[in-house]
């Protein structure tokens, strides 16, 4: 399953069994700063997929309407396979840096270019953290989120954002001595 939707919605229901339509609420209080679903309906669609792979079972629903709402929880495969793609996860972030150091680096015959496009990533972390700062996506989304989700994600950016910055300082002056014997 490679659908980032479907992951995060079974994280929702992995978290609490829920309503397909107070799922789609918690969805966007949740992540709607980070990942966005078109409609309510891409919500059904998603659980229906969810409970297709067995990741996720019907509970019987009250029938306080003209038909029985059905509650949804996570199987035991579904929190085993939520585990899984949570460590996948370190390793694609860790995978997109990578690549993008090697992208840097293959403008090392412009070091000046090179250096160029580092000014303009700090900015962006530079951006990011002050972003953090003055209540950006993390304030917003702190609400709806549970107080340790909050505090583990707002620790994490600081964490990211502060090596990000020290390997640009870094970065900045391995291209500055190849820029120096180049001139």
């Amino acid at each position: 399953m490679h659908s980032p939707v479907n992951w995060a919605l079974l994280g929702l229901v992995i978290e609490r069994p829920s309503y397909a339509y107070e799922l789609a609420q918690r969805f966007e209080r949740t992540y709607e700063p980070i990942l966005s679903v078109s409609s309510v309906s891409h919500i059904y669609t998603a659980l229906a997929a969810l409970k297709g792979r067995e990741l996720v079972q019907e509970l019987p629903g009250n029938s306080g309407g003209r038909q029985p709402k059905p509650r949804y929880e996570a199987t035991a495969k579904g929190l085993a396979g939520y585990a899984q793609w949570l460590v996948g996860q370190a390793g694609d972030v860790r995978r997109r840096q990578g690549l993008f150091v090697l992208q840097l680096a293959m403008l090392a015959r412009d070091p000046q270019a090179s250096l160029h496009v580092l000014d303009r990533y700090e900015q962006a972390c530079l951006a990011e953290a002050q972003n953090e700062r003055v209540g950006g996506r993390a304030a917003a989304g702190a609400p709806s989120i549970p107080g340790l989700a909050a505090r583990l994600s707002t620790e994490e950016r600081r964490l990211d954002i502060g090596a990000k910055l020290e390997w640009v300082a870094y970065a900045r002056r391995e291209l500055s001595a190849l820029a120096d014997t180049r001139r």
